[in-house]
């Protein structure tokens, strides 16, 4: 849209099936959004109208509310469903508090997708081998791009609390300061769109898909959340006496009952589940307990003030929006109805059945499709919605022959 059309306040309107448009740009049957297909309106949040630093000529992003033309927010938008469960909160004088931390990979451009992404040429001319994770030197040549990052948020108004190189190739971690819950969503989406739009200025790309490599460690977005009461501030998962609450055990319980249900909503992709299934700290359990990184629900250690509860299930590839949606509405489930968790695990430990997720998007799909719990928080339009999308990305993904098969099946009998 023009500025000048945008400052004069004229609506912008978008196909309402637009919201269910799958990866590869297709459609499910209009059943699912309507059959008329008519409009929705695209209403800008005033607080996140934001030029864009990166950009010349000179642009701007509005991140919009998608509502019916009468008025309420449509059941398809992931936005407005965030904003559901944060006023569902609201309706208890509580308010959720969450930070991300998000992963991604840097690589050098990959024209040929058949070939396997590289980490750029460093400058010392050689590509970085994966002996840099957590390193303070850097020899990568990446600190244009990264300073340019640095002052790209701070223009969007993106406060960060630590970059660190992580365990992975050429793969980096930030660690966003937590706050309100749709505002840290809307935070770690601009973060992505702003790490590739300047990764394309420097001639690098930034992969944010589950599982880039093989043998590598997949990207997370892991999810630290905590209950504050609306008029205090005060943490409802720690007493006066600094000891865990009922509300803390509840939301521990809400986590569990809906993380194998909600599956497909923290893991969004066929190759969500590459990350999943060859865990590199990247536990595919419903397990909790205190700073163990292999449960997928972590307590890390931390003083009272700051008690919460780390989902370490979503991947770098998930909608912020939806991921933290799920994760806060099935905590929210778990306080409202008393729910109990299981036992804390440490140590190494096998995940009893009751605790197991699914570990492919097919079998998700299928639990998702099954769980009244998902269509009671989110509504069956939205589920069913989700589920016809996401089959489409299944099928297409099945319509391909790996290269893997054709070297490890041709020649079998």
């Amino acid at each position: 849209m023009t500025a000048v059309g945008f400052l004069e306040g004229r609506r912008l309107q978008m196909a309402r099936g637009v919201l269910l448009q799958c990866i590869m740009g297709g459609y499910p049957p209009a059943r699912f959004y309507g059959s008329d297909d008519g409009d929705l309106a695209l209403v800008a949040d005033p607080q996140q109208i934001h030029r864009l630093p990166w950009s010349q000529p000179p642009r701007a992003l509005a991140i919009c509310d998608a509502d019916e033309l009468t008025g309420e927010s449509s059941r398809l938008s992931t936005r407005g469903q965030l904003k559901a469960v944060i006023a569902r909160y609201a309706a208890h004088s509580l308010a959720p508090v969450v930070a991300t931390e998000l992963e991604f990979f840097v690589f050098a451009p990959n024209p040929d997708p058949a070939r396997p992404f590289q980490p750029p040429v460093g400058l010392d001319g050689r590509r970085e081998d994966g002996h840099s994770a957590f390193s303070v030197s850097s020899n990568n040549g990446l600190r244009p791009f990264f300073n340019e990052v640095y002052q790209c948020m701070a223009a969007l108004g993106l406060p960060r609390d630590t970059f660190m190189h992580e365990m992975g190739v050429s793969q980096f971690e930030i660690n966003l300061l937590h706050g309100d819950a749709l505002l840290l969503a809307d935070q770690t989406f601009l973060f992505k769109h702003l790490l590739k739009e300047v990764a394309l200025k420097h001639g690098l790309t930034v992969v944010c898909m589950a599982k880039p490599l093989a043998h590598t460690p997949g990207s997370s977005m892991h999810i630290h959340q905590s209950v504050v009461e609306l008029d205090s501030g005060r943490n409802v998962f720690s007493d006066a006496a600094g000891e865990p609450t009922a509300a803390f055990r509840h939301f521990i319980g809400g986590q569990q009952a809906g993380m194998a249900d909600f599956t497909a909503l923290f893991a969004p992709n066929v190759n969500s589940y590459q990350r999943l299934c060859h865990p590199f700290a990247s536990p595919n359990n419903a397990c909790w307990s205190y700073d163990n990184r292999s449960a997928g629900l972590r307590i890390p250690a931390s003083s009272p003030v700051a008690r919460r509860v780390e989902n370490r299930l979503p991947g770098a590839d998930a909608n912020p929006y939806l991921a933290i949606a799920a994760s806060l509405a099935a905590g929210l489930h778990g306080i409202e109805n008393r729910l109990e968790p299981s036992a804390a695990i440490q140590g190494e430990f096998q995940v009893p059945d009751n605790l197991s997720l699914p570990c492919t998007l097919h079998a998700a799909l299928e639990r998702l499709k099954r769980s009244p719990l998902a269509k009671e928080l989110f509504g069956v339009e939205f589920i069913e919605g989700y589920i016809a999308s996401k089959n489409l990305e299944l099928t297409s993904f099945l319509d391909e022959i790996t290269p893997w098969e054709r070297r490890v099946l041709a020649a079998q009998a």
